[in-house]
């Protein structure tokens, strides 16, 4: 029985024990804590933000963001359409309503020519959107500054979902720090993990401050327990965020060993008709978080699903790529801007294991069985036209 190979699996390395240790030794268990300020300090210093807050997890991290804007009931908030649910659910949570955009072919990310559109469209009968959520998806930026230029020409705040870009950059600086607020994720999957686990950052003092407050249950300066606001306990406690401290360490080494994925995939199966890679847009350096290509069922003799069951059976996780969410039953009636692109993205995108644990053994395991569905195919179909 081979072993399972599954698609992104947390790596810890040899230093998060010793400070988790130390919130142990200290007793600093609960939320907030030494390890806390100092994983915010040293987060901020390695994307160049200037404040940040640690949180429990990307979700809530959207959730402050979007109400530090002003978001309120019955506002719209535009956003990505090709990522996960996260990005989307907290408009909700705010009585928002998503109107969603389509991607762009040069990086799978937002379309900023569609935003233009849509903010142009939406200024003409005064109705712009409260905020835009745009999605670094799978370690790629989007295309920034053209997204940015639309939403400062209409005085609406950029958000920025980088929950899977940590470690990209755009134009040489980190995802995240474009806009008013950038947000991260810490989650098992990603690139670095903190088990579960969030960041906001921004320039602007003042929301990061609130952020903190808002994520401690709104408690008000006073020797007794006192509420003038609503709040969440969404904080992030100190002994995960001495494994955030341990996995910053070796961000580096992770994002290599996942671009060493990306590159051994591509020298594998590169050369397989039907196959095509996510493109690394000239914008920016990619992380590729996941590797992911689309499968041309004319070309490659089976189409997306075919090969994911295929590697299932050789136990081999793989998934498609994300469901639009334009085509999600709990998004049903909202608007989308295009979705041409993501829904083809979607039908015939596969994302492959791409840990930075993988050994070379398992990236040729993966190929290996990948290449055998495209030659058997060929073989069958020499076959019948013989």
């Amino acid at each position: 029985m081979n072993k399972p190979i599954l698609l992104s699996t947390p790596h810890m390395g040899n230093y998060e024990l010793e400070f988790v240790k130390q919130a142990f030794d200290t007793n600093w268990i609960a939320p907030v804590g030494p390890h806390v300020d100092a994983f915010e300090q040293e987060f901020c210093q390695v994307v160049g933000a200037v404040h940040g807050a640690a949180v429990s997890s990307g979700t809530a991290a959207i959730h402050l963001a979007l109400q530090l804007v002003g978001v309120q009931s019955g506002d719209q908030v535009f956003c990505s359409t090709l990522t996960f649910i996260a990005s989307a659910n907290p408009i909700t949570y705010l009585g928002a309503k998503p109107v969603f955009i389509d991607s762009d072919r040069t990086s799978w990310n937002m379309n900023p020519e569609l935003l233009w559109e849509a903010l142009q469209s939406r200024a003409r009968i005064g109705k712009l959107p409260k905020a835009v959520v745009v999605v670094h998806l799978y370690g790629q930026s989007a295309d920034i500054d053209p997204i940015l230029a639309a939403c400062n020409h209409y005085g609406i705040p950029l958000i920025e979902d980088a929950a899977e870009s940590l470690g990209a950059t755009y134009k040489g600086h980190s995802t995240g720090t474009y806009g008013r607020i950038g947000i991260y994720s810490f989650n098992g999957n990603k690139i670095i993990t903190t088990s579960g686990g969030g960041m906001l950052v921004s320039q602007d003092e003042e929301l990061i401050t609130k952020a903190r407050f808002l994520a401690t249950q709104a408690r008000d300066r006073a020797p007794h327990y006192q509420h003038s606001e609503i709040g969440y306990n969404y904080r992030l406690s100190n002994v995960l965020a001495g494994i955030g401290r341990g996995q910053l360490q070796v961000l580096s080494e992770r994002v290599a060993a996942r671009r060493r994925n990306f590159q051994i995939y591509q020298q594998g199966l590169g050369k397989l008709a039907g196959i095509k890679f996510m493109p690394e847009a000239s914008f920016g350096k990619s992380t590729h978080w996941l590797t992911c290509l689309t499968i041309d069922p004319q070309a490659f003799g089976a189409d997306r699903e075919q090969v994911r069951l295929t590697l299932a059976k050789q136990q081999i996780e793989s998934r498609p790529v994300w469901k639009p969410l334009h085509l999600q039953p709990v998004f049903a009636g909202c608007e989308c801007i295009g979705g041409g692109v993501s829904e083809d993205l979607f039908t015939r995108g596969l994302c492959l294991p791409s840990g930075s644990n993988l050994t070379d053994e398992d990236l040729e395991r993966v190929i290996q069985v990948i290449a055998g569905v495209y030659y058997k195919n060929r073989h069958n179909q020499t076959l019948l036209c013989c």
